[in-house]
């Protein structure tokens, strides 16, 4: 699938308007629906297939923050045929009680992969989480970047960032 296609079938799969309050909580006319685009194999497909594109020499292993980016992040990983984790937004009470699923050691190089970027909030944390455990984070990469802020965010906090698609790619105004 080409980039062109690639916004094509994300736009017209999971593009709603509306009045929406995004996880930032910010206000919006507009909601990228991710499970709608993300339950689709071929776009699924076609991201995963993007995204590893960012893996290069070094990066040892790729991350998705829980819910939005554990598809991604698997996707991502057979296209790269890297082994993958789960970053968690909470310990869980129960079982191991990890904030990380799968195995991170320290020395790992990491591409974090995301679905929708509005302030870039949730995966700093997860980043955090990362490095916290003695990996380093190569680059985060998501899908769309509402241009809300994330860009900036992410790279004040010290992280390499990229998108496979912006809102001005979607045509989206506003």
């Amino acid at each position: 699938m080409t980039r062109d296609e690639l916004i094509s079938r994300v736009k017209e799969t999971s593009y709603l308007e509306g009045d929406f309050t995004l996880r930032s909580g910010k206000k919006s006319k507009y909601y990228m629906d991710k499970y709608l685009f993300e339950t689709c194999p071929d776009i699924l497909r076609a991201l995963g297939e993007t995204f590893a594109k960012h893996v290069t020499d070094d990066v040892t292993l790729i991350a998705g923050a829980e819910l939005g980016g554990v598809a991604l992040a698997a996707a991502t990983a057979m296209a790269a045929e890297k082994n993958w984790i789960i970053v968690r937004n909470s310990k869980k009470g129960y079982g191991t009680g990890k904030m990380v699923e799968g195995v991170l050691k320290a020395g790992d190089v990491v591409l974090i992969v995301e679905d929708i970027a509005t302030t870039g909030g949730q995966v700093i944390e997860a980043a955090k989480i990362v490095t916290d455990a003695g990996a380093k984070v190569k680059e985060i990469v998501c899908v769309i970047d509402r241009k809300q802020g994330a860009r900036e965010n992410i790279t004040e906090a010290g992280f390499a960032f990229d998108s496979i698609m912006t809102k001005d790619d979607l045509g989206i105004v506003g």
